[in-house]
């Protein structure tokens, strides 16, 4: 066939009907239509089954035969049909016993049998026998082969309360006939030398306030379980029980820090309290920190743990599980205190370290949203695309660890947080207390410094925008010793002036080998350049921290998928103008393509052919009709888009749907306590620094292990050794004896008990 005949363009032999109004498709394969009270099922095209809508059996048979030929799962095809997968399961196993006729079994009890509660009249007997012989639920169910949850509900539905004598106790604990130390179960709560310190008004005061425990068995802690249950405790008193070996006993050096964050009596005076628990306010807050030391970075990763071995570290028989821990969390989210906690704890951390406060760092970090609901977007850096995300700023010190957070509404700027995250540090430190605060160049904004000076703040930030390149003979090598470390930068310090002349600051600029140059902008006019400089790169200590966060305790996890609403009038950018925008861009890219082609035509015209440039536009007559249709769809749009207005309110955006937010409370008190877990590890690490030559750099790989080490448990009469085992070299086993010495000379009360804590390592 030559190359100048047509090409034949092949047809489809069999074209694909297009599906009929009506149709129901299962999956790529089955699907259904309902007409006229009968349905037709297909399966590849043919018709497999057909019966009418009123035939439940009928249906019921071509679902669990769909199911078991495989030609779809349970899940699409309950779905499909209506039903929910537990009722297509619950056919299947009818069919299985029963056959077909098991399926056509009509509503409510069968003719000729017994009602449930006669049937199980015998049952029920027996299990208000046993609870009356003080038989455990666990128990009842082995005996009666059925469910534990299943004893519960039907003491539930018979109405058993306990007896009262298992209401009154004496407030002495039952007498054993062996001494605690002889049978090894447990060591008493308060202990016998309580009695020598010199204040024994405030022991006794401090006595009363700990929590009691009826149980003798640290392994059993049934009765305490029942005063919960009955509404009767608050939180159960720890227990501890002689063992070796414990799996993660380690993380009880924590204490010491933990006791001395104030995190407890701050969540004290937050929330009072969660209620009549077993797991109360206390246990709930120690173990969730406990938990994040560990690296157990959410509820779900419990199930990979014996409750067991960690509530041996509690000093609870069981610690608490996943529903458990998030139905705790969910509890304290629900009176809406999260951020006053993470304000109480900021001025606890204020009052103690307030020296250390003089460079303050403050950024966003970005947490990507992956969900379904239309919430406001933010701009991810890495991904250089906006995508549906929530900004939390986090206001960190000069060390790099974190003093609180704040979400922001709307992933609001930096420039829009930066007053509101400095208010909430000029009540932390005062009104007259001036401290700079360092940020990137999102916060960029002449007319923001000069509010944050009057404000008695100093700022600290890169310039932003273009700037005339400063001759590299201006620059001058400079030398220091900050923080332990040699540092060298070659540096030019000159003043500028910014809005029109009114707001006069200094300008320090670095200049790399590769002749790149960094301008820094300041109010800081007394500290020397190469602190200037330094301080502002040290900003990075902040991103290390998002990663490490991000990594280790991860941050950017949901904590759940609750929503709430969100302000419908605030403003957002108009979505039909940002339409009309993606148009206009397109539009003028083709009149610039077209532009092209004709100039490229005249470069090409020969002029022996068109000497004159009438002659030219005849000739390209076609190409310049479409440049002038361009050009009238260029301005046609940009009329359009002066017409739109560039912000509406969310509601209009939204076209009528809800406008909602994920919700921050339960997240923000996560948060906090992660937070408060990071300053933990962070002040291990300068506990341990002295002691250890690599600090820097494998500091806090080292108090991880230490965390995650084993250790043996002795309860003693008013202490509580914890004696972790060896590291894998001995110079890190020195280096975790030495930070045990410096935490044995805290004198620390493990939380809620009397018992001192007293920490060594095997053989050290």
């Amino acid at each position: 066939m030559s190359g100048s005949s047509s090409r034949v363009v092949q047809t489809e032999l069999f074209a694909v009907p297009l599906p009929q109004d009506g149709t129901v498709f299962v999956n790529e394969r089955v699907s259904f239509r309902t007409v006229g009270g009968y349905r037709v099922v297909s399966v590849d095209g043919l018709v497999l089954y057909h019966y009418s809508v009123e035939d439940r059996m009928a249906e019921a048979y071509v679902m669990i035969t769909l199911v078991q030929a495989g030609y779809a799962h349970q899940n699409d095809v309950a779905r499909a049909f209506g039903y929910t997968p537990r009722t297509l399961r619950r056919y299947q196993d009818r069919f299985d016993d029963g056959g077909l006729p098991a399926l056509g079994k009509g509503r409510g009890r069968p003719p000729g049998t017994r009602a449930v509660g006669k049937k199980h009249r015998a049952r029920d007997n027996t299990i208000l026998r046993l609870k009356k012989e003080r038989v455990g639920n666990r128990q009842i169910a082995r005996k009666l082969g059925i469910d534990e949850k299943a004893v519960r509900k039907r003491l539930r539905q018979l109405g058993w309360q306990p007896p009262l004598e298992q209401l009154v106790f004496s407030d002495e604990q039952p007498a054993s006939e062996e001494s605690p130390a002889e049978t090894g179960d447990c060591v008493s709560q308060v202990p016998k030398g309580a009695g020598r310190r010199e204040n024994k008004a405030n022991e006794e005061e401090e006595e009363t306030s700990l929590p009691k425990s009826f149980d003798t068995n640290p392994f059993d802690r049934s009765l305490d379980r029942l005063l919960a249950a009955l509404g009767l405790l608050d939180d159960a008193a720890p227990l501890f029980a002689n063992a070796t070996d414990v799996p993660r006993a380690g993380v009880l050096v924590a204490i010491p820090p933990l006791v001395s964050s104030g995190v407890l009596s701050t969540a004290t005076k937050v929330y009072g309290s969660i209620g009549p628990a077993f797991y109360g306010l206390r246990t709930t807050v120690v173990a969730f920190v406990f938990f994040a030391l560990l690296r157990i970075k959410r509820p779900e990763w419990l199930k990979e743990y014996r409750p067991s071995d960690l509530g041996r570290i509690l000093g609870l028989d069981r610690a608490p599980e996943v529903k458990t821990l998030r139905r705790k969390l969910m509890r304290l989210a629900t009176k809406g205190r999260a951020t006053e906690l993470g304000r109480e704890l900021a001025r606890h951390r204020v009052a103690e370290r307030g020296r250390t406060l003089g460079f303050l760092y403050v950024d966003g970090h970005v947490r990507v949203y992956h969900g379904k609901r239309k919430i406001p977007k933010a701009y991810v850096t890495q991904r250089r695309l906006a995508v549906p995300a929530t900004t939390d700023y986090w206001v960190n010190d000069v060390r790099g660890d974190p003093l609180f957070v704040v979400t922001a509404e709307a992933n609001a700027s930096m420039t829009k947080m930066l007053p509101e995250v400095l208010t909430e540090v000029r009540s932390l430190i005062g009104r007259r207390r001036r401290v700079t605060i360092v940020f990137d160049r999102g916060g960029w904004s002449p007319k923001l410094f000069a509010k944050l000076i009057a404000n008695k703040f100093h700022i600290l930030t890169y310039r932003k925008g273009r700037v005339r390149p400063i001759p590299k003979k201006r620059f001058v090598l400079r030398k220091a010793k900050l923080d332990g470390r040699p540092v060298e930068y070659r540096l030019d310090d000159r003043p500028i002036r910014l809005l029109k002349g009114k707001l006069r600051l200094r300008q320090v600029t670095r200049l790399t080998d590769n002749g790149h140059q960094t301008h820094i902008v300041t109010s800081r006019w007394d500290l020397r350049d190469i602190v200037v400089a330094y301080r502002m790169f040290e900003r990075w200590r902040q991103e290390n921290f998002f990663k490490y966060l991000s990594e280790e305790y991860l941050i950017d996890a949901l904590c759940d998928y609750q929503i709430e609403a969100a302000d419908p009038t605030r403003s957002v950018p108009n979505p039909a103008r940002r339409a009309v925008d993606k148009k206009l861009r397109a539009a003028r890219a083709a009149l610039s393509k077209l532009e092209r082609e004709y100039g490229a035509a005249a470069v090409k015209n020969s002029e022996t052919q068109r000497p004159t440039m009438r002659g030219f536009k005849i000739a390209n007559a076609k190409l310049g009709k479409q440049i002038r249709a361009a050009k009238d769809r260029v301005r046609r749009l940009e009329a359009k888009r002066r017409a739109l207005e560039k912000r509406v309110p969310a509601a209009q955006a939204l076209k009528g749907e809800e406008v909602v937010k994920l919700a921050t409370e339960r997240k923000h008190l996560t948060n906090v306590l992660k937070m408060v877990a990071y300053q933990i590890e962070s002040d291990l690490l300068n506990l341990i620094r002295p002691h250890y030559a690599r600090a820097e750099d494998e500091g806090r790989t080292l108090v991880q292990t230490i965390l995650q080490s084993p250790a043996s448990i002795e309860p003693e009469e008013g202490v509580l050794r914890v004696t972790l085992a060896p590291l894998s070299s001995a110079h890190r086993s020195r280096a975790a004896a030495a930070l045990c010495d410096v935490l044995n000379t805290t004198e620390t009360r493990f939380p809620g008990t009397e018992f001192v804590i007293r920490y060594e390592v095997a053989g050290y």
